[in-house]
């Protein structure tokens, strides 16, 4: 993965180039020892390349992840950006694949809870087991108030992914009166 950092300036409109100034990327998830570090390579324009090698990207844990750009000219260091990003999980495999569950954990919980609620309700069993917990009919209340959580943040990742996509808001309606 690569990208360019342009040259800019600081808060009072001094130039911060790649002639004078050290660029460095970080990037951290929530995991211990899991951590990368991009020094930018300066560029003829005054800004900077970046680059994570393949060797590099390929060990970097899937989830979220969080960015903090900084540049230094030995005696200062400015802040220029921080956000997040999401590392999806490689589909990449050696031999024979194994079993992988793309769903979001919201939709893992959601059809863990469907399924409860379905086994209490068909009477195919006394109780039910999520994780380590145990369900029996006298909890169905809270399973069904579990499930309508769910629903909403199973729809609202929906919703991101189309957003994300390009395919609009499903949720917007549009009307024309002529």
């Amino acid at each position: 993965m690569s990208w360019v950092e342009p040259a800019t300036v600081d808060q009072v409109g001094d130039p911060l180039t790649s002639a004078t100034w050290t660029l460095t990327t970080f990037l951290r998830t929530n995991t211990a020892s899991e951590g990368v570090t991009v020094t930018g390579l300066a560029r003829a324009d005054g800004g900077w390349d970046n680059t994570i090698a393949a060797a590099t990207s390929v060990g970097m844990d899937a989830g979220q992840w969080y960015w903090q750009t900084r540049a230094t000219d030995g005696t200062s260091t400015l802040t220029l950006g921080s956000g997040s990003f999401t590392v999806l999980a490689s589909l990449a495999y050696q031999g024979t694949p194994t079993a992988f569950d793309g769903r979001s954990q919201a939709q893992q919980d959601l059809d863990a809870v469907q399924a409860a609620i379905r086994a209490i309700i068909s009477k195919q069993t006394k109780y039910y087991m999520i994780g380590t917990r145990q369900y029996t009919a006298l909890d169905l209340p809270a399973l069904m108030q579990r499930e309508a959580q769910l629903k909403a943040v199973v729809n609202r990742e929906k919703v991101a992914e189309k957003i994300a996509a390009g395919l609009g808001n499903p949720q917007n309606m549009f009307v024309r009166f002529s």
